[in-house]
């Protein structure tokens, strides 16, 4: 650390900020809020520094929330930050939802009830490898629409969003009585935009028009330049090991302070096919010391990372491919994807209390889990025996153009006249498999840059094309126009296929399934199973589902999506929330492109999220 005691001391605090700010000339808030002044964080008048971690309500059962923010305060956070995720709340145009999992207010309430502070991130754009960084998908309907740009098509819902938002949780500012102390200006975006000034300008005076002018505002990024504006204080995210070289960059952007470090990526996210990625926890604690004895504010990114439910979890695009993120969003942090405290956590614990001084409260005890076995999977339906009602189109749509943004999509020719040779999918979003005449003839994944197979067709037969949504990219440039199926064209011989017939299968429990007993010989399947928590055990105890013997899909537990599968790992468990549980009476439905047959499931106690590979962060 010897860089880090050459700088100048960050004098204590910190806390997301982003964009070029004069200590001298702090931002005008309300009385006694979060001010920047004289180089420092104050807050009620009083020096403050930052020391917080990210855990994102979403990916967090509520019924654990509680528990989750007790054992954030008892690692020594004084603050936590969270992102909010506009497609989570308005899945449909216009229809906004904040209640149940969604009920963001309730989990900042429950944050100060537990004495600690809100850093708010309300986007519009997030990142968080979470599908396409939080933006709704239905905004790319409309192909001539331009996502985080002063686009109109864009602009206008992302402010009637901002607005909704507002009325949620601008009360709970602090200066209002609240704990929420500073609000982010969208997102990183020194590694995204051109219009830079007039797009931030406006998503600046949108989160203003929406309440939150009583907090410190501010911007985040990685970038060597920051995406900002001069009046807005700035922070700084790196991963671990690079303090050294981006802490000085910070004190450019930011000369005179205050100082803080917005995202410190402890840990790091995986990828299908991929290793389970984790970080050193000695050079995280080493790291941390320096920055903390330094003065700096610091906000780990991932205290708790938690789960990405369902098919929330987004795609990166690096060295030129598509790599779509695991449901998992364990993140190596100290607080595991079940809530559980780390040798990490215990590390980090010990240094935060080393730098300040204060002893934090008791690290609560967690309750055991439990294993299931023989979880029969008796019921079965094939796909093609339900299909709904098709769209007739000259030309190929894309999910979002049917109206659709999670699941599979069903493209279907009738062939006019015999033909053999490479059938070509130009822009294929993400996984296909081919079939003629029902029958599985091979699969393109778009992680492998496979888009041609060679195929020999009859006049008269089936072609069917089954594209299933693996996450839509959530960072970079690519994002613009991450839209799901198949974006382009398809061609035999070099002559394109017209004249389609469009199956829309979004991702939805299906009650009119006319499931049958025994196994299910025409893939894919949806499958259903009934079981009971162990006699001997916990029935609101977690757990894990063991996904050997299924091959790619996604699961519902009583209602809840858990999330997706894949037999390529690196994750073959999905978290199982105990809450989730009941003592008799479960269901499990599983939906499988790819496995027949009737297979049998079990939980287990630990989570399997691959083989373990020490990364270097950006």
């Amino acid at each position: 650390m010897n860089v880090l005691k050459s700088m100048p001391v960050g004098i204590a605090l910190g806390l997301l900020l982003t964009c070029h700010a004069v200590a001298a000339q702090p931002i005008k808030m309300a009385k006694h809020g979060l001010v920047a002044q004289s180089g420092q964080l104050r807050l009620d008048g009083q020096p403050f520094r930052i020391i917080a971690g990210d855990m994102h309500y979403t990916r967090v059962p509520r019924e654990y929330w509680r528990a989750r923010l007790r054992m954030a305060k008892a690692m020594g956070l004084n603050t936590i930050t969270t992102y909010v995720f506009w497609n989570a709340h308005e899945l449909i145009s216009g229809q906004y939802d904040f209640s149940g999992q969604n009920d963001v207010a309730e989990f900042v309430r429950e944050a100060q009830q537990e004495g600690l502070y809100v850093i708010l991130r309300p986007g519009p754009y997030v990142c968080s490898e979470w599908d396409f960084g939080g933006l709704p998908a239905w905004l790319l309907k409309d192909r001539d629409a331009h996502v985080r740009s002063t686009d109109p098509k864009f602009m206008q819902p992302a402010q009637r969003w901002l607005h909704r938002l507002g009325q949620e949780l601008a009360p709970l500012q602090y200066t209002h009585g609240g704990n929420i102390i500073a609000v982010q200006v969208e997102n990183e975006y020194g590694s995204f935009g051109k219009d830079n000034d007039a797009y931030l300008q406006q998503i600046r005076q949108d989160i203003v028009d929406s309440g939150f002018d009583a907090s410190l505002l501010y911007t985040s990024d990685s970038a060597p330049q920051p995406g900002s504006m001069p009046d807005l204080f700035k922070v700084i995210n790196f991963g671990v090991g690079h303090a050294p070289e981006r802490l000085p960059r910070l004190h450019q952007w930011q000369a005179g302070g205050p100082y803080m470090v917005g995202e410190y990526w402890v840990g790091w996210f995986d990828h299908w096919g991929g290793p389970h990625y984790v970080i050193n926890t000695d050079k995280v604690a080493n790291e941390l010391d320096g920055m903390l004895k330094q003065g700096y504010s610091v906000s780990l990114y991932m205290f708790h990372g938690g789960t990405s439910f369902g098919w929330m979890s987004g795609a990166n695009w690096d060295d030129n491919s598509y790599q779509p993120d695991v449901t998992s969003y364990d993140y190596d942090s100290p607080l595991d994807e079940s809530g559980r405290p780390t040798p990490k956590y215990n590390a980090l614990r010990k240094v935060i209390t080393q730098a300040t001084g204060v002893t934090p409260p008791p690290v609560p005890a967690t309750p055991a889990t439990q294993a299931i076995a023989n979880i029969k999977l008796d019921e079965s339906a094939s796909l093609w025996d339900s299909l709904p009602t098709p769209v007739a189109s000259h030309e190929l749509k894309t999910m979002e153009e049917l109206g659709e943004s999670y699941g599979d999509i069903l493209y279907r020719k009738r062939i006019d006249a015999a033909a053999a040779g490479t059938l070509h999918i130009d822009g294929l979003h993400d996984y296909a498999i081919v079939y003629v005449n029902g029958k599985r003839i091979g699969t393109l994944d778009r992680r492998l840059k496979q888009d041609s197979l060679a195929v020999k067709l009859a006049k008269g037969d089936t072609l069917d094309l089954l594209v299933q949504n693996d996450g839509r990219i959530n960072f970079g440039e690519k994002l613009v126009n991450e839209r799901k199926g198949i974006v382009g064209s398809v061609s035999l011989q070099n002559q394109p296929l017209l004249d389609w017939q469009i199956y829309a299968l979004p991702f939805a429990i299906n009650n009119d399934l006319k499931y049958t007993q025994g196994p299910c010989t025409h893939a894919p399947c949806t499958y259903r199973a009934s079981f009971d928590a162990p006699v001997s055990g916990s029935a609101d105890a977690d757990t894990f589902l063991d996904t050997a013997g299924l091959g790619k899909g996604v699961v519902w537990l009583n209602g809840h999506p858990l999330g997706r599968t894949w037999k390529i790992g690196p994750q073959r468990t999905l978290y199982v929330p105990g809450a989730w549980l009941k003592p008799s009476g479960n269901q499990l439905v599983v939906l499988d492109l790819l496995t027949e047959g009737q297979p049998t499931l079990r939980t287990v106690k630990q989570p399997m999220l691959g083989a373990v590979k020490e990364v270097s962060t950006p």
